[in-house]
């Protein structure tokens, strides 16, 4: 690492803890403290620079977001209670906060990481975002937050390619459907399938490196998958900057999902991507949080990521 940037830096925010969907929504705010309680009981902590998540601009959002779109979710945001945008998705007085933030906290870090001030960014926000397309909510997601980061660096930063890589056990159908054939940006993913949301195999866009694992799948598996489909793609495509949609749910003991990853996996996968980055993008990395519903091994699975993105092995 250069002497900039001596340790990752690590975005997070209070107001992300106040967005709740209720008491058995599995999206909960203890995804967040399990996440810094294990970085404190690992000792990383004291290692990462901690920033707070500004509030994403309409100008950040509208890279990716129509303004009605945008507009529509603020009308939405309630004053009291709770909303629901679709079965899975619901609003709180505090959610749109929450939103704003996730979204800004990629900003930040994009921004961080290709001023040199950090090698690395792990964003620990929610709601997450992957699965939110260009103008429509859905799995939990409103904002898209790992698209506004790619077309930040594009717009903002003049980047020409960006890569994005999503382990998350569900399909990133919404950072699909915002950059599929958009060649400035490659893709890459590995999720269960058949599986929610039911997409990503059918003639997929060249830019799209979709790798569907079976239920069952574990660690061999998804190795496979990143050795033989996305690394080849990666170099091929020689990104200037990486950006995660960091899911932790394909974990084996994330009973949401059925794939069998294990706390090590995330590891090796990070460190096979950082090696990308560092042959191509000068080591830049940026990680969003997208799922991980199994406290334990959603905070330990996350040291694991962490751990390599700020060189801390």
């Amino acid at each position: 690492m250069s002497a900039a940037s001596a340790s990752a830096a690590f975005v997070t925010h209070p107001d992300c803890l106040k967005h709740d969907m209720g008491a058995h929504h599995p999206e909960r705010p203890a995804r967040l403290s399990a996440i810094e309680d294990q970085l404190i009981a690992s000792g990383i902590a004291q290692h990462l620079t901690r920033y707070e998540a500004p509030l994403a601009t309409d100008e950040q959002l509208a890279r990716v977001h129509p303004a009605d779109y945008v507009r529509a979710i603020r009308d939405a945001a309630p004053q009291s209670g709770t909303v629901h945008l679709d079965p899975d998705t619901a609003m709180n007085r505090w959610t749109l906060q929450a939103a704003l933030r996730a979204a800004g906290a990629a900003v930040l870090a994009t921004d961080l990481v290709l001023t040199a001030k950090h090698d690395a960014a792990f964003c620990s926000v929610r709601p997450p975002g992957h699965h939110a397309c260009r103008a429509r909510p859905m799995g939990f997601c409103i904002f898209n937050h790992v698209a506004v980061a790619a077309r930040h660096a594009l717009h903002a930063h003049g980047l020409e390619r960006v890569a994005i890589i999503d382990f998350d056990v569900h399909h990133g159908n919404g950072t699909e459907d915002i950059f599929a054939d958009d060649p400035r940006v490659l893709m890459a993913s590995t999720f269960q399938h058949p599986f929610y949301p039911y997409c990503g195999t059918d003639d997929p866009a060249p830019n799209m490196v979709n790798v569907p694992l079976a239920a069952g799948t574990g660690s061999s598996g998804v190795r496979k998958a990143v050795t033989d489909a996305w690394l080849p793609a990666l170099d091929g495509f020689r990104p200037q900057l990486v950006i995660f949609s960091a899911g932790f749910d394909a974990h084996a003991e994330d009973d949401m999902a059925m794939l069998r990853f294990a706390d090590a996996d995330y590891a090796w996968i990070t460190e096979q991507v950082k090696a990308v980055a560092q042959r191509h993008a000068q080591g830049r990395i940026v990680s969003v949080l997208e799922g991980g519903y199994a406290l334990s091994a959603l905070g330990r699975s996350a040291v694991q990521h962490i751990r390599v993105l700020g060189g801390l092995n």
